[in-house]
């Protein structure tokens, strides 16, 4: 089979419908939703169908599967606490129809001594993920999670705590029976593969090298080359493509970065990928290697205007990201050429997507972008809330769900 067949095989958890939105990115994890019939326009009194107050500080982003919303959050055991105090780390369950909460469950109680994290972050930042009768909650150094749709606890996992840097981030992966997550901490970055259904160790990968900053907060990607599974992980200092497996490094690129966020994209037989700090670059990565193919196998890389913390985004020909500090930019994927770059102003960390042919950028203030997908610059709308927002969202058939730093939203047109 030649790299121009290769196929994406970005994670589509078993059973997951279309209106489903069950894991950080959505079905196929590269920020693409089938929706139709998406609002362009919504503020505190439009289109907004519901608003929810979600209790206590988190930014994972919410997961849709089968009607339901499920999300993270952290919460004040003594909310008078001069100290800060225990943390609650919880699960929450919402009806997607209403708004009402269905459950809310104690996962893991943190204690007053636990690390500090950014003040862009929080202590409930993966997003869960979903497959059949299962939601599966990550709280990065402070454990991992199975729960059932009720909300019952059917294994926690505390085994592979580590020295964070800022918090958790990334969020885990399911492939083949394994929930795949990064432990990239302040020493010996490694990833971890774990049984689904028993939480037990499967595989780890400990990262070779050893970079000045090994931290980082990257969500993998999984893609198929030539008939072949490739886990891609970027971290500190390199990118590694494991076998999902066994956690076999398949091939490695080098690079300069480190506190790397944006989960990789695959198309037209490459891998799109940031470098995280202090200088991002987006790299395009041929797959088909191994070993250490940063001399032969990096196809182009851009450093105008790459993002540090949002993902990116392909659609057709056409890769988009935007930067942190609100500089979007359209290159042609295949040659890294620049089409258009616009700055929008504002800060960015959500990642943006596609849905009903538009999209969606959102910023870090509350204002949202709505593009026309082109080699063109073309503002549909500039929409939004008033509210901080980091997370990213999720979409369902006629309806977009986002998270503020107080509230979830029901947004779709009325």
């Amino acid at each position: 089979m030649t790299l121009a067949r290769c196929l994406i095989l970005t994670l589509i958890p078993a059973l997951a419908q279309a209106a489903d939105w069950p894991q950080f990115r959505g079905p196929t994890g590269d920020g693409h939703a089938s929706a139709k019939n998406l609002p362009t326009t919504w503020d505190e009194t439009a289109n907004v169908a519901w608003k929810t107050p979600i209790p206590g500080k988190g930014w994972s982003s919410p997961s849709l599967y089968q009607g339901k919303l499920y999300l993270t959050t952290a919460v004040p055991v003594d909310p008078g606490s001069a100290s800060g105090g225990e943390l609650s780390l919880r699960a929450l369950c919402v009806d997607a129809a209403s708004g009402r909460i269905l459950w809310n469950n104690e996962v893991f109680r943190q204690d007053a001594a636990a690390p500090k994290i950014h003040n862009k972050n929080s202590h409930a930042s993966p997003t869960p993920l979903v497959e059949r009768d299962r939601v599966y909650v990550h709280f990065g150094h402070q454990g991992t999670a199975c729960l059932d749709l009720a909300g019952n606890i059917i294994w926690k996992s505390t085994d592979h705590r580590y020295a964070p840097v800022h918090g958790n981030g990334g969020s885990p992966v399911l492939e083949g029976g394994l929930l795949i997550f990064s432990r990239d901490g302040a020493e010996e970055p490694f990833v971890v593969a774990l049984n689904a259904a028993t939480g037990k160790e499967a595989w780890r990968f400990d990262r070779p090298g050893d970079p000045a900053k090994k931290f980082s907060f990257n969500t993998p990607a999984v893609i198929e080359v030539n008939g072949r599974k490739q886990l891609i992980s970027p971290a500190a200092g390199v990118v590694n493509a494991l076998d999902p497996a066994t956690g076999r490094e398949i091939w490695r690129v080098r690079h300069d970065g480190y506190s790397v966020i944006p989960k990789p994209v695959f198309g037209h037989g490459l891998v799109f990928l940031g470098t995280g700090y202090d200088a991002p670059t987006v790299i395009a990565i041929r797959p088909d290697g191994s070993g250490d193919v940063t001399d032969t196998h990096v196809v182009w890389t851009c450093t105008k205007g790459a993002p540090h913390a949002p993902s990116p985004l392909l659609i057709g020909d056409e890769l988009y990201f935007v930067s942190d500090r609100g500089v979007a930019t359209c290159l042609d994927a295949k040659t890294g050429r620049e089409h258009w770059t616009q700055r929008l102003g504002g800060n960015y960390s959500a990642s943006p997507i596609l849905a009903d042919g538009k999209i969606y950028i959102q910023s870090e203030e509350g204002p949202v972008f709505v593009l026309a997908p082109g080699t063109t610059y073309n503002k549909l709308a500039d929409t939004g809330f008033k509210e901080r927002t980091l997370a990213s969202y999720a979409v369902g058939d006629d309806a977009l769900y986002i998270r503020t730093e107080q509230n979830l939203y029901r947004v779709q047109n009325k």
